[in-house]
C-alpha cells in the first residue's frame, strides 16, 4: 500500500486516483480516505488527480501514541504534499479535516496551494469559550469522549444512524449501507487517536489560520447540520475569509459527502474549473 513517512517515522497511507491537476482531499472523525472515495472518483474521471489520505490514527495509517492533534496533522498533510511533489494543488476538507486544512495553511502557507474547499467543516472554532461565546458547549465533547470510552463501537452506531446523517429527522432515509460505512471506517481508527482527536477538532482555534488565507475559497455546509452548526462553522468561516464563497445546501445535514454527493460534485467540479 503507498505511504509516505513523516519526520517522526509515521506511515501516511493515501489513495492516488486520475492524472491532472491535484485536489488533495482530508477526511473527517473517526472515519478515512474511503469517506472521499464518490468524491475522489468523480474528480478523477473529470480530469483532475485525486488524492486522499488516512489521517495518523485513523485508518491504514499509524496508530501513534502521541502527535494525535492539529499541528502535527497539518504537518503530515504538508509531509504527503512535499513527498508528492505536488503543486497547484485545491485542498478539499470534510469536517475535522477542514481543520486540519487550515491549520497546513497557518503552518506551511499557500506556496504549493491554488484552492482551498471547506465542507461540513469545523473552522473556526467550535468550542463555547469566553470569547467564542456562539460556540458549542464542552459537555457535548465530554459526551463524545464518555462514549467512546464505554462502548466506541455503539457511540459510533449512535453518531450514524442520529445526527451525522440526519438520519433522526422526520423523513429521513439514509440507507444502511452508508451508516454501516460510517461504523465500519470509525472502528478502523485506533482507540487513543480517534479519542483524542475530538480535543483536536472541537478545542483548536483556527481564527488565524483562516485569516491566512489568500486563495480563492469555497465553503459548503448544511443549514441542518448537526455535528458542526452552520452558524457555527460554515457561516462564520465564509465571514472571516477574505472573498470566500459560500453555498448552503438547504436543509442538509453534516454528512454531505454522501447524503448529497451528486451536488457536491457538481459543485467542487465548477469551482475546480472557475
Amino acid at each position: 500500500m503507498p505511504h509516505v513517512t513523516t519526520p517522526d517515522g509515521a506511515e501516511i497511507f493515501y489513495k492516488d486516483w486520475g492524472v491532472g491537476r491535484p485536489v488533495v482531499l482530508s477526511h473527517g472523525w473517526p472515519l478515512n480516505s474511503d469517506s472521499w472515495e464518490a468524491q475522489q472518483l468523480f474528480l478523477a474521471s473529470h480530469g483532475f488527480r485525486a488524492i486522499a489520505h488516512d489521517r495518523r490514527g485513523h485508518g491504514r495509517s499509524s496508530q501513534t501514541w502521541h502527535g494525535n492533534e492539529m499541528n502535527t496533522y497539518a504537518d503530515d498533510l504538508a509531509a504527503l504534499i512535499d513527498g508528492l511533489d505536488l503543486r497547484d494543488v485545491t485542498l478539499v476538507g470534510f469536517s475535522t479535516g477542514g481543520g486540519e486544512v487550515a491549520r497546513y495553511v497557518g503552518r506551511h502557507g499557500t506556496a504549493r496551494i491554488a484552492q482551498v474547499v471547506l465542507v461540513s467543516a469545523v473552522p473556526p472554532f467550535m468550542l463555547r469559550t469566553d470569547d467564542n461565546p456562539d460556540g458549542v458547549p464542552a459537555e457535548v465533547f465530554d459526551a463524545i469522549r464518555a462514549g467512546s470510552l464505554a462502548d466506541r463501537s455503539q457511540l459510533y452506531r449512535d453518531l450514524a444512524d442520529g445526527p451525522f446523517f440526519g438520519h433522526n429527522r422526520p423523513g429521513a432515509n439514509v440507507s444502511q449501507g452508508v451508516r454501516d460505512a460510517f461504523w465500519r471506517q470509525g472502528l478502523q481508527s485506533g482507540h487513543r487517536g480517534a479519542y483524542e482527536c475530538v480535543a483536536a477538532f472541537s478545542a483548536t482555534d483556527f481564527r488565524a489560520d483562516l485569516d491566512a488565507i489568500d486563495v480563492p475559497t469555497l465553503v459548503v455546509h448544511g443549514d441542518d447540520d448537526q455535528v458542526v452548526p452552520f452558524e457555527v462553522g460554515g457561516k462564520a468561516s465564509a465571514a472571516r475569509i477574505k472573498n470566500a464563497t459560500l453555498k448552503v445546501y438547504p436543509g442538509a445535514p453534516h454528512g454531505i459527502t454522501d447524503t448529497h454527493k451528486d451536488q457536491l460534485g457538481a459543485d467542487l467540479l465548477e469551482f475546480l474549473n472557475s
